[in-house]
């Protein structure tokens, strides 16, 4: 579906603003907020515009934002150092609306003492959203960093906590 060097993409229009999907042709390998887009795939032509190839991403991510949807069922591809895949795998069993901090993440993945590593593969996570960095919060309950900034990451969770009691989690 693809050659080794080309990547496909497609953007949306979302609640939290825009938002650019990036493909393989099959698998996603990056989602990036409004604040990150376009400076990856513009003018770049190893990257090209396919709407067609994002069609179950965007109704996935329609119906997460709609509160419909609280797990997302796609192929992902980011591209990372095994640790830093280790991590996102890890933010993926964070359950829809919780919160779980870098500590406890870091320990979840037997590494007790790996919390600062943590963190700065959380910051490293290509795929927003989907693969959700943003439940992850620091030692004090306190909303620490996000790429897409704090009042995203705010936002989404609170998107989360209103559907909560609607997930047949």
């Amino acid at each position: 579906m693809t050659t080794h060097n080309t990547h496909y993409y497609s953007l949306m229009a979302s609640p939290m603003g825009q938002l650019l999907l990036v493909g393989n042709g099959e698998a996603l390998t990056g989602l990036k907020l409004d604040t990150q887009l376009l400076p990856d795939v513009a003018g770049d032509d190893r990257f090209q515009q396919d709407d067609s190839l994002f069609r179950e991403a965007k109704a996935q991510l329609e119906a997460y934002f709609a509160g419909e949807l609280f797990s997302f069922n796609l192929p992902l591809a980011g591209e990372g150092t095994p640790f830093q895949k280790t991590v996102w795998q890890a933010l993926q069993d964070i359950p829809y609306g919780l919160t779980e901090t870098y500590g406890g993440l870091a320990r979840r993945i037997g590494n007790n003492k790996a919390s600062r590593a943590v963190g700065l593969a959380n910051g490293k996570n290509p795929i927003a959203i989907i693969v959700p960095c943003h439940r992850v919060i620091g030692a004090n309950g306190a909303l620490t960093g996000y790429s897409g900034g704090i009042e995203r990451k705010q936002w989404l969770l609170a998107q989360e906590q209103k559907y909560l009691g609607h997930s047949t989690l």
